[in-house]
């Protein structure tokens, strides 16, 4: 049944109706059923999208009807319209169904110049005011979730020159950087933080798309990457008396978000904070703590530390503030807390006693390892975590002398 459709000229009727779309006597209610058609199309038959792409121009055309859109709306001066925005909405779902499966690497020269058109629309998306408050999320959802299929060099287009007095309302200050409009990016950081303020029953569906957006903006422009960290990860000053985790900044929410048991949202977040530190080993662990970061150094096989992994440009960026330096020599590395200093409880012990002490712990955790509560590791050469075997080995790696067969035994 999804096929008829396309036999008998239904897309072909819409694509060419979409021309006529700038005449204002043709109703919104036609144009919405058009583009829901389309959609449904594109999304259940895969043969439609390079099609409309192809072969009937539809990208170009879908493009235009948003500039039409948008053009309206500002010659009325008063932001989009409901209807206007449910329209842009079908229009940017289709333009994801008919990108998705593009192959970002090997684009020509005039499918790259229409992907760059489109980013630039985009921005504009961003930018637009709507008259309801709800649906200009709405309209930035499904801008973020295009943003996602866009080939890395088109990221460019979120930047324009700085205009002054025409940044949207918004102090220059909070929008210039490098001579460049930060506005786009400003939008998109905006909508990560509502993201992550609000609870919500699917964090995969809610954050994964502004969280890849991200991060693919911030690892291929170097201007957008710089901005997004004064912003994520601004210089540490009395905070670090504070977990990572603790408090209501981005830097905060996200670090909270480093220990989520959803995998693709985890793994985002990590992802996003270790390339705003240049994939630096040392930096991500100053900004998170090592417990918090220690998935992503495991996975990445950098629990030893080691060089920065990306292309990322010489300059520092990590200038510390007065504060920190004050309280650096106290932080805490596991936790990227600031911690008093605390009296030794082992203090006044005997070497025997230490190391009678030392043998209930491993008793402790051999027992639990046996009952597959947990599995002790070490870190092997390559810096992934390597399990280890019995308590012979767990007591080596502890560097503690004199365990004899004897002592495994009475653990059993």
């Amino acid at each position: 049944m999804c096929r008829l459709p396309c036999k008998n000229g239904c897309v072909e009727g819409i694509v060419q109706r979409l021309k006529t779309y700038k005449d204002p006597e043709l109703k919104f209610d036609i144009k919405f059923l058009d583009m829901r058609m389309l959609f449904l199309l594109t999304a259940l038959v895969a043969d439609t999208r390079p099609k409309i792409r192809y072969d009937l121009h539809g990208f170009t055309y879908l493009m235009e009807v948003i500039d039409l859109t948008l053009r309206d709306a500002e010659e009325a001066q008063i932001g989009l319209t409901d209807d206007e925005v449910d329209l842009c909405n079908e229009i940017l779902k289709i333009l994801f169904n008919i990108t998705v499966t593009v192959d970002k690497n090997s684009l020509d020269e005039e499918e790259e110049a229409h992907f760059m058109r489109l980013v630039s629309v985009l921005r504009d998306l961003l930018m637009f005011k709507t008259v309801s408050k709800d649906k200009r999320d709405e309209l930035q959802k499904h801008t973020v979730n295009l943003l996602t299929n866009m080939p890395k060099d088109c990221y460019e287009e979120l930047l324009i020159p700085l205009i002054e007095g025409d940044v949207g309302g918004i102090e220059n200050k909070e929008v210039e950087f490098d001579g460049k409009n930060m506005e786009a990016i400003v939008v998109l950081l905006d909508f990560l933080y509502r993201r992550l303020d609000r609870p919500t029953k699917s964090l995969k569906e809610s954050l994964t798309p502004i969280l890849h957006c991200l991060c693919e903006t911030c690892k291929t422009n170097r201007a957008i990457r710089k901005f997004c960290r004064t912003k994520v990860l601004p210089p540490l000053k009395d905070e670090v008396k504070r977990l990572p985790e603790e408090g209501d900044s981005l830097r905060n929410r996200l670090c909270k978000l480093l220990t989520s048991t959803v995998t693709e949202v985890k793994d985002l977040c990590a992802d996003l904070i270790f390339i705003l530190c240049k994939e630096s080993v040392q930096r991500m662990v100053k900004y998170t703590g090592y417990g918090n970061c220690a998935g992503l150094l495991a996975n990445r096989g950098l629990m030893l530390g080691g060089p920065v992994q990306g292309d990322y440009s010489s300059d520092s960026e990590d200038s510390e503030t007065e504060e920190y330096c004050n309280l650096k020599t106290l932080v805490n590395p596991v936790t990227g807390r600031w911690e008093e200093d605390k009296s030794d409880p082992m203090a006044g012990m005997s070497d025997e006693q230490k190391e009678f002490e030392a043998m209930k712990l491993v008793e402790a955790m051999d027992k639990l390892q046996r009952q597959g509560v947990i599995q002790p590791s070490r870190i092997g050469p390559g810096g992934h975590p390597v399990p280890i075997g019995g308590i012979q080995e767990l007591a080596a790696t502890l560097n503690i002398p004199n365990i004899t067969q004897e002592a495994e035994s009475d653990s059993d």
